[in-house]
């Protein structure tokens, strides 16, 4: 039979690892995503994950330290010394995909029905861009390290314009086009 004090510290050691085990689950939650970079080498944005076990575990209960996964310049300079670190270190939010690009679509308006872009919902309903060769393209069809030249030769589509446009694009057989009815005022 177990006495009063294995019970107390049983439960203790139970809620110290539960304690510990919900600091690493939120680091990897909020780790988690693409971010760009400059590559010291290069000077040319690239593409890198971070280990996330590695860097939630090291982060949980002190100042962020992180580790590359995998980037875009990999495996030929795996073996860098990942000095683009630094700058992830001094901003690890304002790195990440999603973040350059909720950035960039803010206060925009859809190229087509011109409504103004509210927050971005990343699960579902993400916006899209409009080229130059008039194609609506979702941004995960580009390679990530891409994204800042694409933002400076594209506009932005809301997702139901993006539907639409696709759906003229591939069915245009099945597409009727009617001219805008009268005003009632006229």
């Amino acid at each position: 039979m177990m006495n009063l004090g294995e019970i107390v510290g049983g439960a203790a050691a139970a809620a110290l690892f539960g304690f510990g085990a919900w600091h690493v689950a939120r680091g990897i939650f909020a780790l988690r995503g693409t971010r760009l970079v400059t590559c010291p080498e290069t000077g040319r944005p690239v593409a890198v994950d971070l280990d996330l076990r590695y860097s939630a575990v090291r982060s949980a209960f002190g100042r962020p330290h992180f580790r590359l996964k995998d980037c875009t310049r990999w495996p030929e300079r795996a073996g860098c010394g990942q000095t683009c670190l630094g700058e992830l270190e001094a901003a690890p939010h304002d790195c990440l995909v999603r973040t350059i690009l909720a950035q960039w679509y803010a206060g925009k308006r859809c190229a087509f029905c011109r409504r103004e872009f509210g927050e971005i919902q990343w699960h579902d309903h993400k916006p899209a861009l409009l080229g130059a060769d008039g194609i609506t393209r979702e941004w995960a069809d580009f390679p990530a390290e891409t994204i800042p030249a694409v933002l400076e030769t594209h506009r932005p589509v809301c997702w139901n314009c993006h539907v639409a446009e696709t759906f003229r694009r591939v069915h245009a057989d099945l597409v009727v086009e009617r001219p805008p009815r009268p005003s009632a005022q006229a």
